[in-house]
């Protein structure tokens, strides 16, 4: 990523949506992006966004359920409240998201990276992370062509973050159209 390109310390980083209601006293259902994220907790302050629009907002409570979590949020004690909220994502600014360790990297930093064999063959951009309960898969798109790409050992032998590059070794098919 160019210097031009950079995230401003500022930046939101969606953790996830608010799809649904839960029960009457305004408690929200949200599908997390990464569904084994803990970075919700209460007291975190999150910032809901939809389209243009930004609300600031403090978590009450988290707690699972099934697939999802239930989100409570201070100021939203009603099933009226809550309802208003549905569609929004839930959001933190990127200078509040824990460090990573080391060999780790978050999906939103793979987003625009290119992809290229070891061989040195372009296979296209990233364009989307999708979370399977065995492996991440990096979504890559070069014009009309698609590739999943699974984030694995065996397949995936560097991530250059100063480059913004991805090398690759395909297994035999992995790239077959």
């Amino acid at each position: 990523m160019a210097a031009k390109d950079a995230l401003a310390p500022e930046t939101l980083i969606p953790l996830g949506q608010i799809v649904n209601t839960h029960a009457t006293r305004g408690e929200l259902r949200v599908r997390l992006y990464n569904p084994s994220s803990t970075i919700l907790a209460a007291g975190t302050h999150v910032v809901l966004r939809r389209g243009g629009e930004q609300q600031p907002r403090v978590v009450g409570a988290v707690r699972p359920h099934r697939h999802l979590i239930l989100l409570t949020l201070e100021g939203c004690e009603s099933m009226t409240a809550a309802e208003a909220l549905v569609g929004y994502e839930v959001c933190v600014p990127e200078k509040d998201l824990p460090p990573t360790g080391a060999g780790e990297i978050y999906h939103y930093q793979l987003l625009g990276m290119t992809v290229v064999t070891s061989a040195g063959a372009e296979i296209g951009i990233v364009a989307e992370v999708m979370t399977t309960t065995s492996n991440d898969i990096c979504v890559v798109r070069a014009g009309t062509q698609e590739h999943l790409i699974p984030f694995i050992a065996d397949i995936v032998k560097e991530v250059d973050r100063a480059h913004r590059r991805i090398v690759i070794e395909p297994l035999p098919g992995l790239l077959d159209s």
